[in-house]
């Protein structure tokens, strides 16, 4: 009788634990990107992190178009919902975003130093830690080596070089047979990746950053004009009349397919153009994007990804431990590995297993540390309306349905009206 009782009594015992097991085990929920291997690699990072932790992770797949998605995410957190965790933002929405975001300085351990300090600024609200930083990004220029070599040309330096290039090769390839190749493709939708596009032409020239860091929309003058005309001129010419509709897939498809020349994209497409069922697999170089003239420079866009946790979260402890993993070194380093996305924790830039995979990411290092940044911290929650004007200003040039001197005219007064002047908060 003795027995049995202790029995039933170890059995209770048992069974509440596993009870008390099951009730402290969470479901966290994060969202991740769609673009090329990024939700492929987030899903595996994050089961790591589950299966350590034992809790379980859930994937929520966003749209591939930044302004769609930063529209889901106003909605999810303007309803102060808990059905995202934690949230993949793009390093312009921390101003907008921020105030739903809970400060992560207190589960970091210091780890943040180890990041470079550029992206920890971009993800800091008011003193408040409100993104860490998962990967950094900048435009790059993608070509066809075994192109330019067959018919004896060199990388461009400037874009004016770039368009005969372009043009020349293109037209040599047709003259042989290939009635599919373009010259260049790139991101010419309306949304945020032509923002992107638009101000590494304008800052190349000379033209500015749409407003500066005073505050001071600085976009009305003849750089800004002239880059928009020199990019109005690819279409339909070195670019398909499609690249208007293009985003970062679209113009990888036809670069990947084998028939383009020159293609502007993150650096992303690297490690997808080098798979073993790529058409152009060792056929790819890297080099930073062209000069505006003799007399310009070269501008990259700054772009990349943080993780943030909500403020909403019902299990917000736990969500920072997800994100501090998902940020750690160690999957930064799987995920260049893998994807060629470009590290935030500096140490990986001398690894050497990073280098030999990507060996763009240390001959181009200079690129990152000096990308230009959109003005998101100085428009802060206007930072979204202030791209809207500028990519569709941009967009009606690129489609001849404005002439650029009088699309940057009106696009000045529109941001003007936006930003009061310059008194943006």
């Amino acid at each position: 009788m003795m027995q049995r009782r202790l029995i039933l009594a170890l059995a209770a015992a048992g069974f509440s634990l596993i009870a008390t097991a099951a009730a402290q085990a969470a479901t966290l929920k994060i969202s991740c990107g769609a673009v090329g291997q990024e939700l492929e690699l987030c899903k595996s990072a994050a089961e790591a992190w589950a299966k350590k932790a034992g809790h379980t992770v859930e994937v929520v797949s966003t749209p591939n178009d930044a302004s769609e998605r930063l529209a889901l995410y106003q909605q999810v957190l303007g309803s102060q919902s808990d059905k995202i965790d934690v949230f993949q933002v793009d390093v312009v929405w921390p101003g907008i975003l921020g105030s739903h975001f809970l400060d992560l300085k207190p589960y970091t351990k210091g780890v943040e130093k180890t990041h470079f300090p550029s992206m920890v600024a971009n993800g800091s609200v008011q003193g408040k830690l409100v993104a860490m930083p998962w990967f950094i990004d900048a435009g790059l220029l993608y070509y066809r080596k075994d192109l330019l070599e067959k018919h004896g040309l060199k990388v461009p330096l400037t874009w004016e070089q770039l368009t005969d290039t372009a043009q020349k090769i293109q037209s040599a390839e047709r003259a042989a047979g290939n009635d599919k190749m373009w010259g260049y493709v790139w991101q010419g939708r309306a949304y945020e990746g032509l923002t992107c596009n638009a101000l590494e032409w304008v800052s190349s020239y000379g033209g500015g950053t749409i407003v500066d860091a005073a505050g001071k929309v600085s976009v009305k003058n003849p750089a800004t004009a002239k880059a928009l005309a020199m990019a109005a001129s690819w279409v339909g010419t070195i670019s398909p009349t499609a690249v208007l509709n293009y985003a970062e897939e679209e113009s990888r498809g036809v670069f990947q397919a084998g028939n383009a020349v020159f293609m502007r994209n993150w650096p992303y497409a690297w490690s997808l153009a080098q798979r073993d069922d790529s058409p152009i697999k060792n056929k790819v170089g890297v080099a930073v994007l062209p000069k505006g003239g003799d007399a310009g420079s070269n501008a990259a866009a700054l772009g990349g990804q943080q993780l943030a946790v909500s403020k909403y979260s019902k299990n917000a402890a736990l969500a920072a431990d997800l994100v501090m993993y998902m940020t750690s070194a160690e999957v930064q380093k799987e995920r260049a590995l893998k994807g060629s996305f470009n590290p935030t924790v500096s140490t990986l830039y001398q690894d050497k297993d990073v280098v030999a995979a990507n060996p763009f990411m240390s001959q181009l290092a200079g690129t990152f540390a000096s990308a230009v940044p959109r003005p998101a911290t100085v428009t802060a929650s206007r930072y979204n309306q202030v791209s809207n004007e500028f990519w569709n200003a941009a967009h009606e040039v690129l489609s001849r349905s404005a002439k650029p001197e009088e699309a940057v005219a009106k696009l000045d007064q529109r941001l003007n009206q936006i930003g009061r002047g310059g008194r943006w908060n």
